[in-house]
């Protein structure tokens, strides 16, 4: 960077740097596997590659700073001309007292906390002048620039330079000024998208095609396509209408269930089968500069309650900008000669602007008499939605922002505009900026609130921020936030929730967070638990625990656990607030007793289930195999060990267990307990041995034995082909060593074998030679078709195996089985034990995944699926909810919003719930 611009800060972190690099690439898939979901591969890399300029650390710019350092660019430069001062203590949770008292630079003072989020992004710190007057060359080594806390004509020449310079610069504009804030966003003429929506594409199964012009589509068992008119659609597997296969269509959507696809008359007739995907196009965003964008702003509508809202906050902003270089000052708090100026000039601005809306003189009021304060939670959820602009303008992912914009809060200082002007008066505290916008009565009831909040997690250690930046719970106020957590920090947890750094891995959420959060605001009296919050620990959470509290929140990651907080808050008449995030979507929900329905009054639909037929034995998509996986994974490796565990502890003597089952007794699982006796392997090879044979029944005689009982010209009784979509005939698979998914299953189910039956092994019996030289001595029993009843009902549920009857040779088989392990000596302490594995997705070296991953892929080949990469097989398997920070923060400021709301009582009619209910799809990040 020019040195005649910049006072650069060496790195403080000893990680290597950067491991998602421009040179290797590779993704740390430890840290940012929730963000991949969301992002993809190609967007991280390009951010990896990626530099940023951001000036202003105030409130609005620490958060955009955090946000983007957790996605993880390549070089953040911080820039920042002003020192620490006690007011910047309620708006900057990167501050500390102590920089204060040393009148420290602002960036400089925030550089290590902010460096030490992300090890692989390079966070260096500038301090130098930028005004009118500045070369701004040194811009040019960027990609996105970011302003706050700059003047309008500042923004302007910036903005310039960035739209003109080859190739654009991304250039946003972010200000907070009291209850307003707005956004700015310009990435030159040409920007183009490549995934507009970011939506998975869905395999959709294809009912009929028509003969026409138009041909129509229609969708199988009725199932909605979810299309839009212009969207393009690519065919696949479709017999008859072969031509189809391989080519995209534009598609006019008729309904719900169909659409029309052009000129079909040409081609042969449908015959059965196939499936469509919608094929991503990119698209191209055109943008003027902020000059050519003032008088005729294009804004976002973030609540249609208030449509004329954005144009409204638009001119009144502007008229501030204007204040501004008038006066060289913001209003006076609580000046009402200041407001009517404000008033008049936004008059004044509105009449030059070619698209606006009536000027609101009570929003400009307002403005005016809160705009040198600072509202923590909009901060939050503005500075949220910017910096996944960030995101977008260095990805090109998502549909970005055009080109303003708003939000306000007038909602939260409306009730409060008869209070005396001595309310809002500073007193020299870190809540001065809140208490522009609130006043002191306010603040104090939110120093004395005594909260309840459940998780600690990504939303979790948002809200604890806001919480601290608020002064909500002060000890000196008797106010206390309990929180309670079960939960360890993992590393994947450290790209969402700031409160955590790598030291902490393996330490409770919850006391590492009550830690964190008292550096932001030493003043709070912060509770943390253990617990998980459940019938069980209704000893502890009881009535006397709720009747203490003045409102909940929840920061939970299902839907169960909602379910039981509200209705313990509902029982106790207390507030709660929930909110959650998946991907870029994000919602929040007020529940106030006596004015809201409940979380437990309404339902979403519930989560379709997989027939079980089509799980064991007709898998149609990538997810049915993985779905397959993960079962035999839970039925091998957990769920047989513990009954296996269960039953010996049950019953001690296995001599017992004989006579009981010589004299015909029913004992609940003895025949599968016995069969997993009898089988044990004893040794490294035996587990080689039963993972081959595994392999052989998985993917070899399962298909064999479908086509035995259902060769391929099958017909059902209406004369159509039983072998049609979405049923897939299967092809066996014959082992071969040599292929690499072959291989790692067997190693991985080797494996797991040898840890549930406790079984020692080392590096070396892992290695092919090793395998290789095992396998070459197995002899694998020829295949037999067998007569048996393939289930094929998919109204029919998986059957519980322990409770299935057993035959009489079965029973004389266990009984013979378990006769021979005791006369053999085979009936030990140790060989009654076995350690069950429970699924843990995240830990790459324990062979978990390894063996999802290789027995989804085989059964996708057997059935002709196309393969998912591991890092989609470890989503859909581990259930895993994309996440991102920038989402994570928005929610958390909305929802932070309305705490202020309840605590200060307001009415339905005040906005206590319409702002949360129309920010999943309005409020949202993408």
């Amino acid at each position: 960077m020019n040195l005649s611009y910049t006072d650069s800060a060496s790195r403080t972190s000893e990680f290597p740097h950067p491991k998602m690099s421009a040179d290797s690439m590779e993704i740390d898939d430890s840290l940012y596997s929730r963000q991949r979901y969301v992002l993809g591969d190609s967007a991280m890399q390009q951010m990896a590659q990626s530099s940023v300029f951001l000036s202003g650390m105030g409130g609005l710019g620490v958060e955009i700073a955090k946000n983007i350092v957790l996605a993880g660019v390549k070089v953040l430069t911080l820039h920042d001309t002003k020192q620490c001062e006690t007011w910047d203590l309620g708006s900057n949770f990167f501050l500390r007292q102590d920089d204060v008292l040393t009148q420290r630079n602002r960036a400089l003072a925030v550089h290590p906390r902010v460096a030490e989020l992300n090890p692989y992004v390079h966070v260096d710190t500038s301090s130098s002048s930028l005004d009118l007057s500045t070369d701004l060359s040194f811009l040019k080594r960027y990609q996105c620039v970011i302003l706050t806390e700059a003047r309008l004509s500042l923004q302007k020449k910036i903005n310039d330079f960035c739209h003109f310079h080859q190739p654009p610069i991304r250039f946003i504009g972010c200000d907070a000024y009291g209850i307003c804030v707005r956004v700015f966003c310009d990435f030159g003429d040409q920007f183009e998208v490549s995934d507009p929506t970011g939506e998975e594409a869905k395999e959709m199964f294809i009912q009929n095609i028509t003969q026409g012009n138009p041909g129509v589509v229609t969708c199988m068992d009725s199932r909605t396509h979810g299309l839009q008119t212009g969207q393009s659609v690519l065919f696949r597997e479709v017999n008859g209408m072969d031509t189809l296969n391989g080519t995209a269509r534009q598609v006019t959507v008729l309904s719900p269930y169909s659409f029309t696809v052009g000129d079909t008359s040409c081609l042969q007739p449908y015959a059965h089968g196939g499936f469509f995907l919608l094929v991503k196009t990119p698209r191209t965003y055109s943008f003027e500069t902020m000059e050519q964008q003032l008088s005729q702003p294009q804004v976002l509508t973030p609540d249609f309650s208030k449509p004329e809202a954005p144009l409204q906050i638009h001119a009144a902003m502007l008229a501030l900008d204007a204040f501004q270089e008038q006066h060289n000052r913001l209003p006076n708090i609580g000046c009402c000669q200041d407001a009517e100026v404000l008033v008049k000039l936004t008059e004044e601005v509105n009449h030059t602007l070619t698209t606006r809306a009536p000027v609101n003189s009570e929003l400009v009021r307002c403005l005016s008499r809160t705009a040198q304060g600072f509202l923590p939670p909009l901060s939050a959820a503005v500075g949220g939605i910017a910096s996944q602009e960030v995101l977008k303008a260095l990805t090109g992912k998502f549909a970005p922002l055009q080109q303003w914009f708003y939000l306000d809060a007038i909602e939260v200082v409306k009730p409060l505009q008869s209070l005396s002007a001595e309310e809002f008066s500073p007193r020299g505290d870190r809540y001065d900026g809140l208490r522009v916008c609130i006043g002191e009565t306010m603040c104090l009831e939110l120093h004395k609130l005594r909260v309840f909040m459940v998780g600690c997690g990504a939303i979790g250690c948002e809200m604890l921020k806001n919480f601290a930046l608020l002064g909500v719970g002060l000890a000196k106020s008797s106010g206390e936030v309990c929180v309670t957590d079960p939960d360890l920090i993992e590393k994947s947890n450290l790209n969402r929730q700031f409160l955590f750094r790598s030291q902490h891995i393996q330490k409770p959420k919850s006391t590492t967070a009550a830690v964190a959060t008292l550096e932001i605001n030493p003043e709070m009296q912060v509770d943390a638990h253990l617990n998980k919050v459940c019938p069980a620990t209704e000893g502890v959470y009881n009535d006397l625990f709720y009747s203490r509290l003045h409102l909940v929140v929840t920061a939970l990651d299902n839907v169960e656990a909602r379910r039981y907080v509200d209705s313990r808050s509902v029982s106790n008449q207390k507030a709660l607030l929930d909110s959650g995030t998946m991907g870029t979507k994000g919602h929040t929900e007020i529940i106030v007793p006596n004015l809201t329905e409940s979380y437990n009054s309404h339902r979403d639909p519930p989560e379709e289930e997989i027939p079980f037929c089509t799980l064991k034995s007709f898998p149609a998509v990538i997810e049915h195999t993985i779905q397959w996986a993960r079962d035999k994974f839970e039925s091998a490796f957990a769920h047989k060990p513990t009954i296996y565990n269960m039953f010996w502890q049950t019953h001690s003597s296995a001599e017992a267990v004989l006579q009981r089952m010589q004299q015909r007794e029913t004992l609940e699982g003895a025949f599968q307990v016995v069969k997993l006796l009898s089988r044990r392997p004893s040794q490294w090879d035996h587990c080689i041995i039963l993972a081959r044979l595994k392999f052989d029944k998985y993917f070899k005689r399962k298909a064999l034995q479908l086509l035995h009982s259902f060769p391929l010209d099958t017909r059902l009784k209406d004369g159509s082909l039983f072998w049609q979509s979405p049923k897939r005939p299967p092809s066996p698979i014959e082992f071969d060593l040599k292929d690499s998914l072959h291989f790692s299953f067997v190693v991985s189910a080797a494996r797991l074998y040898a840890e549930i039956y406790n079984i020692p092994y080392s590096e070396k019996d892992l290695s092919q030679e090793a395998v290789s030289r095992m396998l070459s001595e197995i002899t694998v029993p020829e295949y037999r078709p067998a007569e048996k009843r393939i289930e094929t009902d998919e109204n029919v549920k998986k059957p519980d195996q322990m409770k299935l009857s057993v035959s009489s040779e079965e029973e004389r088989e266990a009984i013979a089985q378990l006769e021979e392990a005791i006369s053999a000596d085979h009936v030990t302490p140790e060989r009654l034990r076995m350690s069950p594995r429970m699924f843990e997705k995240d830990d790459d070296l324990n062979g978990h995944m390894d063996f999802v991953a290789a027995a989804s892929s085989l059964r996708a080949r057997m059935y002709s699926i196309e393969v998912a990469d591991r890092l989609k097989t470890k989503r859909i398997a581990g259930k895993i909810i994309p996440a991102i920070a920038t989402a994570t923060a928005a929610v958390a400021g909305l929802v932070s919003l309305e705490l202020v709301k309840v605590v200060g009582g307001y009415g339905f009619e005040s906005g206590c719930v319409v702002l949360p209910q129309v920010s999943l799809e309005l409020v949202k990040v993408v």
